[in-house]
């Protein structure tokens, strides 16, 4: 079993979760609470509508490190 308990894996955790979210906003699916879409969009200052806010985000992920 994985065991992420460092700062800096829980962030990895915390961002791909949110770009799955994201993925499944994208084809329809709602969560309660605030979207994945804002959260993105707040926490990393990204503008547009989903798919590019989307596309930004993964290649934010990817030039960071956390996507590959």
């Amino acid at each position: 079993m994985l065991v992420i308990d460092t700062p800096e894996g829980i962030a990895a955790y915390h961002k791909l979760a949110l770009k799955g979210a994201l993925k499944l906003e994208l084809v329809g699916l709602k969560r309660s609470g605030e979207s994945a879409f804002s959260i993105i969009k707040r926490e990393f200052k990204l503008k547009g509508n989903k798919q590019s806010v989307y596309n930004q985000y993964v290649e934010l992920l990817k030039a960071d490190g956390t996507l590959k």
